[in-house]
């Protein structure tokens, strides 16, 4: 039978369906990241930015298209996170405008609403680029416009829809060297087919779980003493047995079914004249009286698990509290302070580097960069809090920028300024060459120009093998990645480091600057340093704890 409409409630369960079959496929799509590294997390900002529409459209109870037009733009707007998924917020955000004013959707109003789709999404990105979810997206539209001169069935026109982006999404390789080199299609195209086909298979009626899950509810005290209590079997009971009588593989099935019997976790394991026991139970007294008819015991160790369940509790939410507490200080000293001129918030991951960002004056520190992208949100709750009417955001990663150039446009009793840094030393540079007396534009411009005498390598390690920037890679490789390429690859973590650091230092060089991960020490931050001083003489050289997961090394030079 051939549908020619998709009501509120079809759109519904079909865009909640393409939620979630992205979802599925968010590791898959994190995988085809060009680049190796442990953060390549395309798939996840996507799934994230969609989800968090999903969970508006999920709580409507027989919803109107406009309502799910708003619910789907709002959300996914402001859970964006990472270029991609602020890229798919856009397209929804401009998918949802074609369609919000109707009842009913047809063929023709579907079109139009993706060729808006793409539209939007072209214009949110300063410098758009072939090759990616945005090309993916238009060869759709474009398919989308040919098929509604020619039919009316929307079976037929979505099929062929797929269809075609699929050929498109096959061809990105060919748009971007890069992407053919590593033998992969792009992610972020390859995330938009998954929620065009997870839609596509609700329309044709498929049988899929749409359940879509809250966001995970904050555990108190009182609920984990809840849980505590509900642990079956409260003494964990360890002791060994010197056999004294006869114990064989008949015996030792015995033993293994009491123990059950009272009890589970058990590791019940014999070697020569010692039997090895384990067991989770409520009364212990009662697998010692069972294991003493095999001979005497020693090494005996009973523990209470509720006990120390109900400890750990305790001393986590004292953790928590107390950084509750500090934090909490710190915003309502910050309300309590007159409003001032500027202020400063800095997207940044690691005590060390936080603290250098808070010692220069930067107002709030969001977290994350590297593992977890912040969302348009985050960014909007920073602004927030900062009590000022400029508010200067250092993004320090590229895949941050288009998120919190999506919260400036949302802002409107501050004027916020987005200084597009790409990395961490970049931001550092950025704030040091701030100068209050300066006006906005002034400011904006020095920063701008002396962050672009920052070159930066990260050093990290390959989570997959691949061919890229004339390398080719194995994972658990050691990768020393520049602003625009892959400098340095091997074995070693010292000699890859030096090696990138030769290739970053060029004759106008002055300052070395070395910020060491949570895995390296000072030692071999300080070996780095002698590197330096005794390759480069001339250069000026600091070494300082970042503490950033992930990147063994940030190392900056200018």
């Amino acid at each position: 039978m051939t549908m020619k409409q998709i009501d509120a409630k079809m759109l519904s369960k079909m865009f909640l369906a393409g939620a979630k079959n992205l979802e599925t496929k968010k590791e898959w799509i994190n995988e085809l990241n060009v680049f190796p590294v442990p953060d390549g997390d395309t798939g996840t900002n996507m799934t994230m930015t969609i989800m968090s529409a999903a969970k508006e459209v999920s709580a409507l109870t027989e919803p109107t298209v406009a309502q799910l037009a708003k619910a789907i733009s709002s959300g996914s707007l402001r859970g964006a996170r990472g270029n991609s998924g602020v890229i798919l917020s856009q397209l929804l955000r401009g998918l949802t405008k074609g369609l919000q004013n109707y009842e009913v959707i047809d063929v023709d109003i579907l079109a139009k609403a993706m060729e808006k789709a793409v539209e939007t999404a072209y214009k949110a990105v300063m410098k758009p680029k072939e090759g990616t979810i945005l090309t993916v997206a238009k060869g759709a539209a474009d398919k989308a416009l040919e098929l509604s001169e020619r039919t009316d069935d929307l079976e037929e026109f979505m099929a062929g829809v797929i269809e075609h982006a699929d050929y498109v999404l096959s061809q990105t390789p060919e748009m971007l060297p890069v992407l053919k080199e590593a033998g992969v299609v792009d992610s972020g195209g390859q995330g938009l087919m998954q929620v065009m086909k997870g839609a596509f298979d609700a329309f044709m009626g498929k049988e899929l779980d749409l359940t879509i899950e809250g966001a995970p509810a904050v555990k108190t005290l009182k609920a984990n003493a809840a849980e505590a209590a509900d642990i079956k079997f409260g003494y964990c009971t360890e002791f060994i047995i010197m056999l004294e009588k006869k114990y064989n593989m008949e015996e030792e099935k015995k033993l293994k079914s009491y123990l059950s019997s009272i009890g589970d976790s058990i590791v019940c394991v014999s070697d020569d004249d010692i039997v090895k026991i384990h067991v989770h139970t409520n009364d212990p007294g009662l697998a010692i009286q069972k294991a003493l008819t095999y001979g005497s015991l020693s090494n005996m160790k009973i523990d209470n698990m509720r006990l120390e369940h109900q400890e750990k509790l305790i001393k986590d939410a004292e953790k928590v509290a107390a950084k509750q507490a500090a934090e909490e200080a710190k915003e309502k000293e910050m309300e309590q302070q007159p409003k001032k001129d500027n202020g400063f918030i800095a997207v940044s991951i690691g005590e060390g580097i936080k603290e250098i960002f808070t010692q220069l004056g930067v107002d709030y520190i969001i977290e994350g960069g590297q593992t977890m992208n912040p969302s348009t949100e985050d960014m909007l709750t920073a602004i927030e809090k900062v009590n000022a009417d400029h508010v200067y955001i250092l993004p320090n990663n590229k895949n941050i920028i288009l998120a919190a150039e999506q919260a400036k446009y949302l802002v409107e009793d501050k004027e916020v300024v987005v200084v597009p840094t790409k990395t961490v030393p970049q931001g550092i540079t950025a704030v040091i060459n701030f100068v209050e007396e300066k006006t906005v534009e002034e400011n904006l411009e020095t920063m701008m120009e002396e962050i672009k005498r920052v070159k930066t390598g990260q050093v990290t390690y390959a989570v997959r093998e691949t061919s890229i920037d004339g390398h080719d890679i194995k994972q658990g490789d050691i990768m020393g990645i520049g602003d625009s390429s892959i400098l340095s690859v091997g074995q070693d973590l010292m000699a890859t480091t030096k090696d990138m650091i030769t290739k970053l230092v060029d004759e106008n060089s002055e300052l070395v600057s070395i910020y060491y991960g949570e895995e390296v020490n000072g030692e071999q931050a300080e070996e780095i340093a002698t590197f330096v001083e005794e390759t480069y003489p001339e250069l000026e050289i600091e070494v300082q704890m970042g503490g950033q997961p992930i990147y063994y090394f940030l190392i900056s030079v200018e």
